[in-house]
């Protein structure tokens, strides 16, 4: 499903009432109007505007036409389950849509798994192997970072150079649970262990509670694979 995805993308700080926002018009409960008057109102140039709506646009307004069925029903969960974090739907869209978002989000989650915290040069060391050491990738990770705290999901102390977690939102939504499960396998392009997912860096703003397993088997869009050993992985249904 990651064919088409940008190598980079997610270049521009994404402001979580932004990106809130166009979720909320793809529902249509917010106009479009609303949502660029919050772009101005945030002191946006005319330029940085239009960088950003590209951003916003792809997450939820003009999702990549792979990607439009999953948001699509991404926005149904969130219209018929009003308690659904937006935070959860949005982070989903976004790892499935920009693999760099996605690669951001797991090493913060992997790094700062076991104190709680890690450091912003451990990231963009990392980013720099994976993508280059070049001025692009340290600015658009920046970027990343700053839109993460935003959302909530961190937060920057030291003059942004210590990265520490945030308490996790428990999801107790099944559906929610189960496409934001769709959205690792997007991001991860492989089938996951069954085992690891309540587990997995690139989520780790999130609590997943429920007997995934079983939750997993009553999808019509995942699927239960015994593989080596006899270990279970989901994968997406074809």
């Amino acid at each position: 499903m990651n064919s088409a995805a940008p190598k980079i993308g997610f270049d521009r700080f994404i402001h979580i009432e932004w990106v809130t926002a166009a979720l909320k018009v793809r529902a249509g409960t917010v106009s479009i109007e609303e949502m660029n008057e919050l772009l101005v109102n945030a002191g946006l140039s005319v330029i940085a505007r239009k960088k950003t709506r590209t951003v916003l646009n792809r997450l939820w307004l003009e999702p990549r036409p792979e990607l439009a069925e999953f948001a699509n029903r991404g926005i149904d969960i969130f219209r018929t389950n009003p308690d659904v974090s937006a935070l959860a739907l949005s982070w989903g869209m976004a790892i499935a849509t920009y693999p760099f978002f996605g690669k951001v989000a797991e090493l913060v989650g992997r790094l700062s798994a076991l104190q709680g915290d890690c450091t912003s040069a451990e990231v963009h060391r990392r980013m720099s192997e994976i993508y280059g050491e070049r001025e692009g990738t340290y600015r658009m990770t920046n970027m990343v970072l700053q839109s993460l705290a935003s959302w909530g999901a961190i937060a920057r102390a030291e003059k942004g150079n210590r990265l520490i977690r945030r308490p996790p939102i428990a999801l107790t939504n099944d559906q929610a649970v189960a496409w934001l499960i769709e959205a690792v396998i997007c991001y991860t392009g492989k089938p996951v262990s069954v085992s690891t997912l309540q587990s997995m860096a690139v989520i780790f703003p999130f609590e997943l509670n429920q007997p995934l397993a079983y939750l997993v088997s009553t999808s019509s869009k995942l699927e239960m694979r015994s593989e080596v050993a006899g270990n279970l992985f989901v994968a997406l249904r074809t």
